[in-house]
């Protein structure tokens, strides 16, 4: 249990890919890491693209980056929600800042780019927003996964077992 006694956030909204939140929030609980789901609104359910749900057990706003480890992002379409809204924009700069690790998927990415952190990064994503990394800074790769410091970004769903290990050996230390 090389993670036991580290704390992650994990961020949802309605309809974020199913697997790009859970296979990465189950991988990391497996190595021992304590992983709370947060959400604009406390106890709501939120539902995936293919109706599964997560709870959140947190709001965004009464968490803080001081308190946690690291912070997992999935993709979907819920980044395109995410990222309006402050209280998460600061959560993931004060992550940035302290240079703990930021684990992005997918369409995750534009969470990111609202943060304004990838200038100089070098990151990848799912295709569909490589012009929207580039224009934010970043140096994209067309690869599984991409880990620069403390970002560790993937492309898709089958990229999902190289990013969560990735994640999680950047969670050790590794």
């Amino acid at each position: 249990m090389r993670l036991a006694g580290k704390k992650v956030i994990a961020l949802v909204d309605d309809e974020f890919e199913d697997l790009e939140l859970w296979y990465p929030v189950y991988r990391v609980r497996e190595e021992g890491a304590e992983v709370h789901l947060a959400g604009l609104t406390k106890d709501k359910t939120y539902v995936g693209k293919y109706g599964v749900p997560a709870t959140a057990e947190y709001s965004w706003d009464e968490l803080s980056a001081a308190d946690y480890d690291g912070i997992l992002v999935p993709g979907g379409w819920a980044p395109d929600k995410i990222r309006r809204y402050s209280a998460v924009l600061k959560l993931v700069q004060d992550f940035n800042e302290a240079k703990k690790p930021i684990g992005q998927i997918c369409h995750a990415g534009w969470v990111l780019i609202s943060a304004k952190i990838l200038e100089g990064v070098t990151v990848t994503s799912t295709p569909g927003i490589r012009d929207d990394m580039e224009n934010a800074g970043a140096i994209w790769k067309d690869e599984p996964v991409v880990t620069d410091g403390h970002i560790i970004s993937a492309r898709r769903p089958p990229d999902l077992p190289p990013y969560g290990k990735a994640f999680c050996d950047a969670l050790a230390g590794e």
